[in-house]
């Protein structure tokens, strides 16, 4: 249990990037979405939601500190 929260402290930033991600792309899908099902990402609140985390969770690891650079 101690492991895993450790890397959570460590990963903070990119879950709450994904999480944010994920809220996101749900709320895309429900107001903007694809009514036509034509969409690949926008048609299914699935692939949004994921889409939303995939891409949230990349932004957030954009803010997370270097640990080799901060010893240095």
């Amino acid at each position: 249990m101690e492991k895993a929260i450790s890397y959570i402290k460590k990963q903070w930033t990119v879950i709450a990037g994904g999480a944010a991600g994920a809220l996101g792309g749900y709320l895309y899908w429900y107001f903007i979405g694809c009514n036509s099902g034509t969409c690949p990402i926008t048609s299914s609140p699935l692939n949004s939601t994921l889409y939303g985390i995939l891409l949230g969770g990349l932004l957030g690891s954009m803010f997370k500190k270097d640990s080799k650079k901060s010893k240095e």
